[in-house]
């Protein structure tokens, strides 16, 4: 249940703060006070969007607080799954910034507007004038029903099966689109992976094919210059190597008798040796080039093929190239498995659809057999408001394929007269028909959902006389199980409340502002008697004011 509301700097409001009560808390006050403008500020903790349209003072930040008794509703699993310290008494506070931008809490905790709304959701229901309106909605009318007739785990088993078979059947859908084209494409992209399969392109094969086509293309060249290169080191005595070991040996003829030589001797050793390694490395290359016409025009027709590929598919490298094959074997791959997936994806959708069948058979089952008890339970509600012959009848139709509710389409009917058939809500219900119809739908609803606080914003409008002082003793017997909050225009109704609340307009340095205060039992006295009188109140509306106090006093 709400404990306390503090609102700051929303609409006409500069400051207030209210404590509510279990039972029926009753709000009144003239046209344009303000009533109305509380529930705005509640829509905020209910997770409103909202811009700084709101704010009284632009230069100021909007807050809106409420404090919420939870001690009894079972949402602990709730605070553990968001990562929230649970409190029996819980704050729900919303801010807009004079930027715009909003912040929401609960329990000091930062949360965004989705979890903002399934926490408040859990704990009020706010009955706006324009809710009305919703009575020939038919997804309105579904969640009516639903709420009295189904165990809250049936639909949300049924929604997580609808979901999965959505997106199971955009996949489908996408699979067999892609098909269409993937099996027009299939022989043109096979022909394509063949060529460059027979092309058995692998590694870096072309800087080697190119490097090799340099060398045979020179190849008689090299040839010449190795050849030339070995003889002047090692063809005959008069070659490099010969010349070197003849002075080698003459300088070993005189190193007994002149020492200085000795270094020279070992270092003109060691050039021989490298020179002879260099001559024998020289001959064994010679020995591998060959001048080569055939395997030159075999290594030159390869290269060609090479880059009649890269030109045919607009590639800029090899590299490229493999990619562009390793992709092609990819994509053939998968259009030769798409018949297979096809038929599996087929295969699962079957099963879902199949479990949908029977989970929306449920649905309808329970949906039918309450039917009876909704249609009896609120055409009495109707009739002790006052439509004598009060009629409510529920129709449930199906739709040809699954919807996020099931199968069924639900429509109310309605008739107010003897003899006349009923017919849809919207075609046949008057102002007054409507609030009391809403009330009887709401009535139903908070007692099916166990919901802590129910707000009503004069519901009991286009009613009057006997009818309102009924409609009264029912809102006054739904606070019997839970908190009401009743925001009224009328005295008859005004007088059931347990506790009394007035929202007045202030005006000061030309400023309007809103408060709201709890009234004493004189003083709702008086407020009553101005309700049923006007402004000066006589004699007569304070008698007849205490009278329908009385009267709540009975009630209680």
């Amino acid at each position: 249940m709400i404990r306390r509301l503090y609102i700051q700097n929303y609409a006409i409001i500069d400051e207030l703060e209210i404590e509510f009560r279990q039972g029926l808390n009753t709000i009144t006050g003239e046209t344009g006070a303000g009533k109305s403008i509380l529930l705005g500020a509640l829509s905020l903790i209910q997770g409103q969007r909202v811009d700084t349209s709101v704010l009284k003072h632009n230069s100021k930040a909007c807050i809106v607080e409420v404090e919420f008794g939870i001690a009894d509703y079972g949402l602990t699993d709730f605070f553990e799954s968001n990562d929230i310290d649970y409190s029996d008494t819980t704050t729900v506070r919303r801010q807009i910034s004079d930027n715009g931008k909003s912040r929401a809490f609960i329990n000091e905790v930062p949360v965004n507007l989705n979890q903002l709304k399934e926490f408040t959701e859990k704990l009020i229901d706010i009955h706006s004038q324009h809710q009305n309106l919703l009575l020939g909605n038919p997804h309105f009318q579904l969640d009516v029903l639903d709420a009295y007739a189904l165990p809250k785990e049936l639909l949300t088993d049924y929604r997580g099966l609808y979901d999965e078979y959505r997106k199971l059947k955009a996949e489908l859908d996408k699979l067999e689109a892609n098909a269409l084209n993937a099996k027009r494409d299939f022989d043109y992209l096979s022909h394509q992976l063949n060529e460059l399969n027979a092309a058995n392109l692998h590694g870096d094969e072309l800087q080697e094919l190119e490097a090799l086509q340099t060398q045979l293309t020179h190849a008689s060249d090299i040839k010449t210059a190795l050849e030339f290169s070995y003889g002047t080191l090692n063809a005959d005595e008069l070659a490099v190597l010969s010349k070197v070991k003849e002075i080698e040996a003459s300088l070993r003829r005189i190193e007994p008798v002149y020492s200085p030589v000795q270094s020279l001797i070992a270092r003109i050793e060691t050039c021989r040796i490298e020179l002879k390694d260099i001559a024998d490395e020289l001959d064994l290359l010679n020995s591998k080039v060959e001048v080569d016409d055939e395997q030159l025009s075999m290594v030159t027709k390869r290269i060609d093929l090479i880059y009649s590929l890269l030109s045919k598919h607009r590639l800029a490298s090899y590299d490229e190239l493999i990619e562009f094959r390793n992709q092609l074997e990819v994509r053939v791959s998968e259009i030769a498995q798409i018949d297979f997936n096809l038929d599996e994806k087929r295969k699962a959708l079957k099963e879902l659809e199949h479990k949908l069948q029977e989970k929306s058979h449920t649905l309808s089952q329970y949906r039918t057999k309450s039917v009876p008890k909704v249609e009896q339970y609120v055409s009495e509600l109707l009739q002790q408001l006052g439509i004598k012959h009060a009629v409510f009848k529920i129709s449930i139709e199906n739709y040809a394929d699954f919807q996020p509710w099931g199968t069924d389409r639900v429509s109310f009917y309605f008739s107010a007269n003897k003899q006349v058939e009923p017919q849809e809500l919207s075609k046949v219900a008057s102002g007054g028909e409507l609030s009391r119809l809403m009330l009887s739908l709401k009535s139903l609803l908070v007692r099916s959902t166990g919901l802590p606080t129910i707000i009503f914003d004069e519901i009991d409008t286009g009613v009057s006389g006997d009818i309102a002082d009924r409609m009264g003793t029912i809102i006054f017997e739904l606070a019997q199980g839970m908190q009401v909050i009743n925001i009224t225009h009328l005295p008859q109704i005004a007088a059931k409340g347990s506790n009394h609340f007035l929202v007045y307009k202030s005006v000061t340095n030309n400023q309007s502002s809103t408060g709201i205060k709890l009234l004493s039992p004189d003083e709702r006295v008086i407020e009553i008697a101005k309700m049923l009188s006007g402004e000066k109140v006589s004699e007569a509306a304070l008698m007849n004011a205490r009278e329908l106090l009385k009267s709540n006093v009975s009630l209680s």
